[in-house]
C-alpha cells in the first residue's frame, strides 16, 4: 500500500516522476565526407588552400573512427581517393605518429626526375587546454 506524499515518513521527499523517455533504435548515419562529390586538386596552389581543411576533417575523424584511422594509416592516399580527394600526381601525404595522441599528416611535393620529396606542409593535432 502507497502512502501520499503527506502521510510519507521519508526524510526527503519523493516526487513522482514521468516514466523514462523511450529510446528510439540508433540511426545509421553516414560518415561525415571529406569533400562532397570528388575534389580533383591541380596544382600546389590548390594543394596549399584547400587541403589544410580537408586534412584537418581526417585528423578529427582519425581520432573518432577506429576503421578509418586503421584504412588511413595503411594507406593514407588511397583513403583520400575513395573519400573524394585526389592529389596531383608529383604530391604524396605521409601518416606519421599514428600511434600516439598526436598524429601527424605531412604533404610532400617530388620534384620530376628525382627522389627528392620537398615538404609542402604537415597538419598536427594538437590538444590544448586552457582556464
Amino acid at each position: 500500500m502507497m502512502m501520499s506524499e503527506k502521510n510519507s515518513k521519508s526524510l526527503v521527499p519523493i516526487k513522482k516522476v514521468l516514466p523514462p523517455a523511450i529510446r528510439q533504435a540508433k540511426k545509421v548515419t553516414e560518415p561525415f565526407q571529406l569533400v562532397n562529390g570528388n575534389l580533383k586538386l591541380q596544382s600546389k596552389k590548390e594543394v596549399r588552400d584547400m587541403l589544410p581543411d580537408i586534412l584537418g576533417k581526417v585528423l578529427a575523424r582519425v581520432w573518432l573512427d577506429s576503421s578509418f584511422h586503421a584504412e588511413f594509416s595503411r594507406d593514407p592516399q588511397k583513403t583520400l581517393e575513395i573519400n573524394g580527394v585526389f592529389l596531383p600526381d608529383n604530391m604524396s601525404i605521409e601518416f606519421q605518429k599514428q600511434n600516439t595522441d598526436r598524429p601527424r599528416i605531412v604533404v610532400f611535393e617530388q620534384k620530376p626526375g628525382t627522389k627528392f620529396k620537398l615538404r609542402v606542409f604537415y597538419l598536427q593535432l594538437v590538444m590544448m587546454a586552457g582556464r
